[in-house]
């Protein structure tokens, strides 16, 4: 077994309560490397096209890296993967907190989850033991207070839990899947599918991590590459972050008309500052929180005690959250805003998603498409955060709109008719996050074309490839072949291949399972070959960047495999109606999206990719990356 790995994968059976251990051999190891990447493998053999996302036939693998656990910042991230219910496409989630760190010093890799439990239970994991116990006392318990119970039933407050709130249990199609109560798997409704299995939790605790933690080739250099990155943080891109969270940069979003307002309408909102990372510094911060072993402490706690009475034990928002309950919905209010965070973190609900369905629902209000007979009276026009807030719980709850809601804007549009399709934003049924692709156009592509739906996290964004970047980060870019910046507006075929190139290096991160905050192609802290030479030291491979671009092209390709099987086609790599109108105010005023472009970018990307006309990826492609296995 190669050093950074437990080298076993835990497999349960739900339905029949069977724990098994599987124990991969080290070239399946080099070959998926961790994260989505090994999920994938284990999907695409284990689970049939077809099944019902929130059947008991559907399998949830929770994964973590090979990087997991290692002392330096930026690695403590899980992965959650499943054919998705909100999309009926692969499913993708990450998320931090300390939890992947324990879990991989609880001895494993990656846990998967057949089956469905008769009644709810909760995964205990400790001392080399897995136990499956009764949670029916904590069903239906908000994640705190869930956490607190497992914790005191076991007599141990370090104890890391990933769990769902009540909105997984009542599967809300866009749930997450939390730990510590404020770091969400969040996105293509993991959280439901673990609601279906009637899993509530997997604790852990990783006892021997302390005095055996994961075995590293070469924990010297990583020491160094520690204290180099201690030593640059304030010079780099980062820096920002951690004085003022992800919301830092909503200032230069507005700047370029690329703060998603009022349902996509403009890039452009009056109240911005009222929500920007420095106004949260300023009024409502209670401290800067971090995920295991990381310098850079990004995550926000904030408190508040009017209007709202804001709980600090369930975090602060991120830019996405005071995006889509903020400017997504007209509402400037930050303290309604972190209300919002609270209670989707308290249920365990996708911010991105959730806020996102609320500004649908405020556009069709808008629009006379629903009435306050639809909405239990209230009025749901943009701007009124009380309304905001209150139909984030109905969501939460499943009561009212919320309801029709929970379904996500896909379903709630086409139950409310024409008139209200035209005014859903989403890709694959997953509602788009606060990043405009009439301002950075890469996004109009990827939004598209991703496997999992619309997603920001997926490659590199425009402005960092551009004649006006910085001369580092440029030269980041180039040592991936990226040698000719473009315009942010450019959807050119040099901007496909930036696109294409840069989405294959975030796939690899999300395979080794690292913070793109801090590892990655452009502004963050460490580049792409420091990222390399982690991996060596870490594994004693003799690795390259050209082989972990491969392993990000290999997940990458799966996944559009996964969605082939299930019938996706390049009908299904579509933008929604919004796009291609124009927006309103700001420096995106009149700018929209032409579909001469998209098409024409989407035709040259299947190209670049080496798939067929419908993005379908052939044997011959797939050979290329040793999966000869899923060629028939």
């Amino acid at each position: 077994m190669p050093y950074g790995y437990a080298g076993r994968i835990l497999d349960i059976n739900l339905s029949t309560a069977d724990i098994s251990v599987k124990e991969p051999p080290e070239k399946f190891y080099r070959t998926y490397m961790g994260g989505s990447g090994l999920a994938l493998a284990y999907l695409l053999e284990y689970l049939p096209a077809g099944v019902d996302p929130l059947g008991p036939e559907n399998i949830l693998v929770i994964s973590v890296g090979v990087l997991t656990g290692a002392p330096i910042s930026g690695l403590s991230r899980v992965m959650a993967n499943a054919k998705s219910p909100l999309t009926g496409a692969i499913g993708d989630a990450q998320g931090g907190g300390f939890w992947p760190a324990e879990f991989k010093f609880c001895g494993y890799d990656a846990l998967i989850l057949r089956g469905k439990s008769p009644k709810p239970v909760y995964l205990w994991l400790h001392d080399d033991k897995a136990e499956i116990l009764d949670a029916q006392p904590i069903w239906g318990k908000v994640t705190g207070e869930a956490e607190d119970y497992i914790r005191q039933a076991h007599n141990d407050k370090r104890i890391q839990v990933l769990q769902i709130g009540p909105a997984g249990e009542k599967l809300v199609r866009y749930a997450g899947i939390m730990n510590m109560s404020t770091r969400a798997c969040g996105r293509t409704g993991m959280g439901a599918v673990m609601g279906s299995k009637n899993l509530k939790a997997i604790a852990v605790r990783g006892r021997r991590g302390s005095d055996d933690p994961p075995q590293l080739a070469d924990r010297a250099k990583i020491l160094e590459m520690a204290h180099w990155g201690r030593q640059n943080m304030e010079d780099s891109g980062v820096w920002g972050t951690h004085l003022n969270g992800t919301p830092n940069g909503v200032n230069s979003l507005q700047d370029m008309g690329a703060l998603p307002t009022r349902n996509w309408s403009s890039g452009v909102f009056e109240q911005w500052e009222n929500i920007w990372g420095q106004t949260m510094t300023n009024t409502i911060l209670k401290e800067r929180d971090t995920c295991y072993g990381c310098v850079v402490r990004c995550k926000r706690v904030v408190e508040a005690h009017e209007p709202y009475e804001v709980d600090p034990r369930y975090g602060g928002p991120e830019y996405e959250t005071v995006a889509s309950c903020g400017s997504y919905c007209g509402v400037g209010d930050l303290i309604a805003i972190s209300k919002a965070n609270e209670i989707c973190n308290k249920y365990g609900l996708d911010t991105i998603s959730c806020g996102a369905c609320v500004a649908f629902a405020m556009d069709c209000y808008e629009h006379g498409i629903l009435t306050k007979a639809d909405t239990g009276g209230l009025d749901l026009r943009f701007g009124n955060a009380a309304a905001m807030v209150e139909m984030v719980q109905q969501i939460a709850e499943r009561q009212g709109l919320g309801a029709l809601l929970g379904e996500g804007v896909k379903r709630a549009a086409d139950q409310l008719g024409s008139a209200a399709v035209a005014l859903a934003v989403h890709c694959k049924g997953q509602e788009f996050p606060a990043h405009v692709p009439q301002a950075k156009r890469s996004l109009a592509l990827i939004y598209a074309v991703n496997p999992f739906g619309a997603d920001h996290m997926s490659h590199d964004h425009d402005p960092n490839f551009t004649p006006e970047t910085d001369a580092d980060t440029l030269a980041r870019q180039s040592e991936m072949g990226l040698l000719t910046p473009l315009p942010k507006r450019d959807l050119s075929n040099g901007k496909v291949k930036f696109a294409l190139t840069t989405e294959y290096a975030y796939s690899l991160l999300d395979c080794l399972g690292t913070c793109q905050f801090v590892w990655g192609p452009s502004w963050q802290l460490y580049d792409m070959n420091q990222l390399v030479e982690l991996v060596q030291a870490v594994t004693g491979w003799r690795t390259s960047l050209h082989e972990l671009m491969l392993v990000g092209q290999r997940r990458l390709n799966m996944m559009r495999y996964f969605n082939a099987r299930e019938g996706f086609t390049s009908a299904e790599d579509v933008l929604p109606p919004k796009m291609f109108v124009p927006l309103v105010g700001g420096a995106t005023d009149g700018v929209a999206v032409t579909h001469e472009e998209f098409e024409s970018a989407r035709s040259m990307y299947y190209e670049l990719a080496g798939w067929d006309s419908e993005g379908r990826p052939g044997a011959a492609r797939l050979r290329q990356l040793d999966l000869d296995w899923l060629v028939s």
